[in-house]
């Protein structure tokens, strides 16, 4: 089984940058994910990887500007938000993909707590 615990949100102004840490106990993976969900919303994907060999996605609202990356000798992902924009605020969650289709919740098991990420304009 493995747990991820996400750390890192806090509450920034418009243009700031944060990073998120995501780090997993117990047995290894291959894939990993973030998503985020703001009140009302349903969870959306934001980005993912692959630990193997460091393919990455990115969901179009946050490409160019947020960047997923991997320290498997610390088993930890880690997605780095830069130009933050209030829209971005939400609860941001990591989990392990176990399915194909990378921007699907249903591929995605293991979620951590989440992590609360604020921007103020």
């Amino acid at each position: 089984q493995v747990q991820l615990v996400e750390s890192g949100g806090g509450l920034v102004q418009a243009g700031d940058s944060l990073r998120l840490s995501c780090a997993a106990s117990g047995r290894t993976f291959s894939n990993g994910g973030w998503f985020r969900q703001a009140p009302g919303k349903e969870r959306e994907f934001v980005a993912a990887i692959n630990l193997s060999n460091g393919s990455t996605y990115y969901a179009d609202s946050v490409k160019g500007r947020f960047t997923i990356s991997r320290d498997n000798a610390k088993n930890t992902v880690y997605l780095q938000m830069n130009s933050l924009k209030p829209e971005d605020s939400a609860v941001y969650y990591c989990a392990v993909r176990y399915g194909s289709r990378i921007a699907d919740t249903r591929a995605y098991g293991n979620w951590g707590q989440g992590t609360q990420v604020t921007v103020s304009s």
